[in-house]
């Protein structure tokens, strides 16, 4: 059995607690692995930044928080003062975009590995910790660097190594693991322009948008916050699933919740009935094992509170369950829970929107996008216990870096043409009113076929028409359904007129809807005149390509 206690953030003035922790597996190992691990980061993102690497944690068997060097040694920090003072740069390294470079796992050692972009991480100790980054919070000394981190525990069962978005969601990264056998177990992939979707699709979801960070002095979109770390913020709703909550604790009012907690003891259960607000629990023989009460939003999204899990085999395992199923939305439809139907999670309304995309856009569909996404095995980890090497591949940014240095200008009129058809975005006749429609026509260099790209926030643009300078292209009705139409219309700021133009290399871009994270599209990637143009979910095809000539 395998059990994992959460991963504490450290917040202003919070020492480092345990990060992730995975229990030895029940009997020991046969072998363990070379001690240190070698561990290859390579960095596929497309960044020119330098790469700062870091390896904090805790030491297994003193308990003792440190670092890690590149060689793989472990030394403890020392120090520390209140208000907390600066910890030294222990910062290894890292590889340019393209390359790859070793760290190393101390066996006994369980912590984080860093990564961060052009600026090294800003690290605090305090009489009897480390406080880590807290991007979350405006006054974090990190703010405004783009990083992220693994997750790892390497000891005599094994190394078990996992991406994490339980906080946010910034530089996507696959981990690896090596076994004797020569065999490597991966997770963590995102699909093709998967930090691109993620960003696009949950700043598209109403009440959502202010999740998404993006650096002001370059346009990066850094991370997308947590719900419970954006509603701490004051950023997001701090009351968005109580509706739901409630809806679902007060089902079992009248029925009974079955909480199967261990896939290899299937006949270990226990029973579910709420009274008031309360729900308590009792097993087999009918004796009361655990009680609680109704959580909140911030409980359900920290899986703390109300649902605290206790490092037990019975009220542990029972708010586990209890807060997977909230998070995905199956408590009070799924009444033997876990529910292991990935096709049934995130059906209710308010759904975990965060969780639900990132989920969507991961390879595997596996993802840490709340503290107990392992409930059921939809977690991004992989474990090996006889490892002979592992790895961390930082993945392709595509859109959501900084907007695109190449030939766009926002004072260059362009005509823009399309990679399928090579025929050019047109304003219908001419047309200036509202509702003109957009379309592509053989290219004629008149004024219905030359555009302005003036920025708005966060590398998105207004994509104004010469024949009137105040109009855009406009997604009709603020629709976010695929084959919603493109028309012109007065520009007033809404997110359906917003467009992030995304380099697809040799100069062609894609462009995406703010509103709805769908792309600019030629239906069924027509060549005839006069199609009307539309938004479709992005798929990387010539109807979504277009080059830019700059117009006189």
């Amino acid at each position: 059995m395998r059990t994992r206690r959460k991963v504490l953030g450290a917040l202003a003035a919070t020492a480092l607690a345990v990060p992730l922790a995975v229990a030895a597996t029940a009997s020991p190992a046969q072998a363990i692995g070379p001690d240190p691990l070698p561990v290859t980061v390579t960095n596929n993102t497309g960044r020119g930044d330098a790469v700062y690497l870091y390896v904090i944690g805790v030491q297994l068997s003193t308990g003792r928080l440190g670092y890690v060097n590149a060689a793989g040694a472990f030394t403890p920090w020392s120090g520390g003062q209140i208000p907390p003072s600066p910890a030294p740069d222990v910062s290894i390294a890292g590889p340019g975009n393209g390359g790859s470079s070793t760290i190393r796992f101390p066996r006994g050692f369980s912590g984080r590995a860093y990564f961060s972009f052009g600026e090294k991480l800003k690290f605090f100790l305090t009489p009897d910790g480390l406080v880590q980054p807290a991007p979350w919070a405006s006054g974090d000394a990190n703010y405004n660097i783009l990083f992220d981190w693994s997750e790892f525990t390497y000891n005599d069962a094994g190394l078990w190594i996992n991406s994490s978005q339980v906080d946010m969601f910034s530089v996507p990264h696959a981990v690896t693991v090596t076994g004797a056998s020569g065999a490597t177990k991966r997770t963590g992939d995102v699909v093709s322009n998967g930090r691109n979707n993620v960003i696009s699709q949950i700043r598209a979801q109403s009440g959502w948008a202010n999740t998404v960070y993006t650096r002001p002095s370059d346009g990066t979109v850094l991370r997308v916050l947590a719900p419970g770390k954006a509603a701490g913020a004051g950023l997001f709703s701090a009351t968005y699933l109580d509706g739901y909550i409630t809806s679902a604790w007060n089902a079992y009012a009248s029925k009974t919740l079955t909480v199967v907690p261990f896939t290899d003891q299937p006949n270990t259960r226990y029973f579910g009935r709420t009274s008031g607000s309360v729900m308590n629990f009792t097993n087999s023989a009918g004796q009361q094992v655990a009680s609680f009460n109704k959580p909140t939003s911030a409980h359900v999204w920290g899986c703390d509170g109300n649902l605290q899990a206790p490092n037990d085999l019975v009220v542990g395992p029972i708010a586990r369950t209890l807060c997977a199923a909230l998070n995905r939305g199956t408590l009070g439809t799924i009444d033997t829970q876990p529910s292991t139907n990935a096709a049934q999670f995130y059906q209710n309304s308010p759904t975990n929107q965060y969780a639900k995309i990132i989920h969507a856009n991961m390879a595997d569909g596996k993802a840490y996008a709340f503290a107990f996404d392992d409930v059921g095995a939809f977690e991004s980890l992989v474990h090996d216990g006889d490892p002979r090497s592992a790895s961390i591949v930082l993945s392709p940014f595509g859109a959501g870096g900084p907007p695109p240095s190449g030939p766009i200008s926002s004072t260059t009129w362009y005509s823009v043409i399309n990679k399928t058809s090579n025929k050019c975005v047109d304003a219908r006749s001419s047309g200036t009113a509202n509702g003109t429609a957009i379309q592509q026509y053989t290219c004629n260099n008149s004024f219905a076929q030359q555009y302005l790209f003036q920025p708005t926030s966060g590398g998105y643009v207004r994509i104004n028409n010469r024949n009137n300078a105040n109009q855009v292209l406009d997604v009709n009705g603020v629709s976010g359904a695929d084959n919603a139409l493109i028309h012109l219309w007065t520009y007033g700021g809404g997110n359906n007129q917003q467009w992030l133009p995304v380099s697809e290399g040799g100069g062609y871009y894609h462009f995406v809807s703010r509103h709805s994270g769908k792309c600019l599209d030629v239906p069924a990637a027509s060549t005839a005149d006069s199609v009307q143009l539309v938004q479709y979910t992005c798929n990387g095809t010539g109807a979504q390509s277009f080059r830019l000539t700059a117009q006189p």
